[in-house]
């Protein structure tokens, strides 16, 4: 069990690292202690996105007299829904095993821990090995946060785990927390019918986005019936035998609601508990292990990506990390990650989508900008979609065009944002976006437009 590369758990950041090791020629074994692919694969990602297209699929139902369809008696099956979302992501984590023999990676399976420089102990029902790797990448991930007065039972008070797999719809739901994980739920819960109160912290939903943004998704998801209470602050949850009562903390005072189900959507925390980082002296930092550009730890042979260092908590920056991580160790030259150019998506409906600086941060940075900002009731493939909500806004340093950021919500707005990713990437400038001719109609023509707007050269505004 001596091998050039270990690579503790299988994410997204884990497994591409090991298939990135193979490919150049490492003799690579992955260690997981539950199902291959992590959390994104199995409890993440792709069961919430198969969960959010059955939403969005009983939403196009029920709005199908739009289209001149009528539809009667449709009703969502709960339970088959979930079983479609486990099913998908059954198939995904068959995939990464496929993945695994194909590039000759070992799989261990067990509970890994560091005990030695090179070394680490897998456990598995009760049984002990160990395997050695002359590098090893910790790559453990992270899970739902526990606020200190809340205390998630799995039962009454859920993290995103629970939530994929409730045996019954909830008649009634309070979420805490208004991030990707928060609106997501949201959306899929209050589109099958639950009713649902999100409470954020900040005075706004969606904090990380572009204001505008924010402000657009809060309207139409209170249009849709769902409760938003921003400023305010879950104080504690009670128990009852219908359900739980909850205590949010308002600008008015407190107030209770009281709810089948609550939801803590408060963000992640990583998992660098009990897997060795004391016994070799890894330097951690606020719950994260501090490494430098090629992920590189402070102990020799000892690298940590994904989740567990710091950076945006994202499944395709671990990813990248990964490949960067690796491609160091095999002897090559790869280029530090830039974490100024990363996609942030949010697959609520409409979708939300980001990339750079928002207005209100170029403007803290000083520079002098142009904006331009396209709605999608303005697109004809919008309206032909019957999804005219959202827009697409783009900003730019009026000095030289850099492209600073790209901010985006509406239908399919998640497949659209890496056009912006790559532009920025390329340096590309304003002019250049408005000369790039767009496919028509399509809704990828609303980023030309915007960048357009932004230099008074819009057609259909």
């Amino acid at each position: 069990m001596k091998f050039d590369v270990v690579v503790l758990g299988s994410g997204p950041g884990g497994y591409v690292a090991a298939i990135r090791a193979s490919q150049l020629g490492l003799k690579t074994a992955i260690v997981e202690k539950a199902e291959l692919g992590g959390v994104c694969l199995n409890w993440g990602c792709i069961p919430t996105k198969a969960l959010l297209k059955s939403a969005q699929v009983f939403e196009y139902i029920h709005n199908a007299k739009d289209f001149g369809i009528t539809v009667k008696d449709a009703n969502e099956d709960f339970d088959a829904v979930i079983k479609r979302s486990r099913g998908v992501a059954n198939t995904m984590s068959k995939g990464i095993e496929f993945l695994m023999k194909k590039n000759k990676i070992t799989v261990v399976n067990g509970y890994g821990k560091l005990v030695a420089k090179g070394k680490l102990e897998v456990e598995n029902n009760g049984k002990k090995e160990t395997v050695e790797g002359t590098h090893i990448i910790l790559a453990t991930g992270a899970r739902s946060k526990e606020l200190p007065n809340i205390k998630i039972d799995g039962k009454k008070v859920i993290g995103y785990r629970e939530a994929l797999v409730l045996d019954k719809k909830p008649a009634s739901m309070v979420i805490i927390g208004s991030g990707a994980i928060g609106m997501e739920f949201g959306y899929f819960y209050s589109t099958m019918g639950t009713k649902v109160t999100i409470v954020e912290f900040i005075d706004r939903v969606m904090p990380v986005e572009d204001e505008e943004v924010s402000k657009t998704i809060e309207k139409i998801y209170k249009k849709n019936g769902v409760e938003i209470m921003t400023s305010s602050a879950v104080e504690k949850v009670e128990s009852t035998s219908k359900g739980c009562k909850v205590s949010i903390k308002t600008a008015k005072g407190v107030e209770t609601v009281e709810c089948d189900i609550v939801l803590s959507a408060a963000g992640v925390q990583t998992n660098i508990e009990n897997i060795g980082l004391e016994t070799l002296g890894i330097k951690t930092e606020k719950g994260k292990v501090m490494v430098d550009e090629f992920y590189r730890t402070n102990v020799e042979g000892i690298y940590a990506i994904g989740d567990i260092v710091p950076g945006q908590a994202l499944a395709h920056v671990a990813s990248a990390e990964g490949i960067i991580c690796v491609e160091k160790i095999a002897g090559q030259n790869p280029e530090p990650l830039d974490y100024g150019n990363i996609p942030g998506c949010t697959y609520c409906h409409p979708e939300v989508a980001s990339v750079g600086l928002t207005e209100a941060q170029a403007k803290e940075k000083g520079y002098e900008i142009k904006v331009g900002k396209f709605p999608f009731s303005a697109s004809g493939k919008a309206n032909a979609n019957g999804s005219r909500d959202g827009f697409v806004k783009v900003i730019f340093d009026a000095k030289y065009g850099e492209w600073l950021g790209c901010h985006m919500i509406g239908e399919g707005v998640t497949d659209m944002i890496a056009e912006a990713v790559v532009a920025r990437k390329l340096e590309t400038t304003g002019h250049e976006i408005i000369k790039a001719v767009h496919p028509h109609p399509t809704m990828s023509e609303a980023v030309m437009e915007a960048a357009a707007q932004a230099y008074g050269e819009c057609i259909h505004l």
